[in-house]
Parts: structure tokens; C-alpha cells; sequence
């Protein structure tokens, strides 16, 4: 569990930095990014702190939570791509949660792969 709970840390740094990233590129419009980043990036973080910790519920949680992370990746990056894909200025912003959908899914592997 102590090779999950370090990935899950820089996982949670990671979705910091991503939503510090989405904030960054549209100060006034994607405030939510930097909220929902530094939520789940705590969130994400915190996981791996007790995972480290010998917490076993942890891990639990952190699947689930890891696992709700990508159900709404799915759904935001469908919904940039075609906003992209008809001419609005997404492509940022489809991208950074595509690649936050892609951190999700490794993330959601290193927990199965290192289950115990």
C-alpha cells in the first residue's frame, strides 16, 4: 500500500496543478476548475497520507472516489470536445480534463494493480 498511497499524493498534486492550469487559462470563467482541482487534489492526497498510514479504508476510498473522478471526467471531456468540435475555443480546456480523465484511470490501475 505504500507504493499507492505515494502515487495517490502526487495524484493529488497533479489535480491541483491541473485545476490551478484551467483557472489560469480563464480567470473569470473557470473558477470552478481551481475549486474542484483543490478539492479533489486535498482529497486525493489525503488518501494516500493514510494509505501510507496503514489505513486500509483508504484504499476503498480512494477507488471510489478516483472512480467518481472519472465518471465526471468522461461526461466534462464529451462535452469540451463538442463544444470544440463546433467552432468554441475548448481545446484547452477539453484537454486538461482529458489528461485529468487519463490521470484518473492509471490512478484507479495503481490501486487494483497494488490492492492488498
Amino acid at each position: 500500500m505504500k507504493f499507492s498511497g505515494r502515487w495517490f499524493i502526487g495524484f493529488g498534486l497533479f489535480l491541483i496543478l491541473c485545476g490551478l492550469a484551467g483557472f489560469l487559462s480563464n480567470p473569470s470563467g473557470a473558477k470552478t476548475a481551481l475549486i474542484s482541482g483543490g478539492t479533489f487534489g486535498i482529497l486525493s492526497a489525503a488518501w494516500g497520507f493514510l494509505m501510507l498510514r496503514g489505513m486500509g479504508w483508504a484504499w476503498m476510498a480512494a477507488l471510489g472516489c478516483t472512480g467518481f473522478l472519472a465518471v465526471v471526467f468522461t461526461w466534462r471531456a464529451t462535452v469540451g470536445w463538442m463544444a470544440f468540435s463546433e467552432g468554441e475555443p475548448k481545446l484547452f480546456a477539453a484537454s486538461l480534463i482529458s489528461l485529468m480523465l487519463v490521470g484518473s484511470m492509471v490512478s484507479i490501475g495503481v490501486l487494483w494493480k497494488n490492492r492488498t
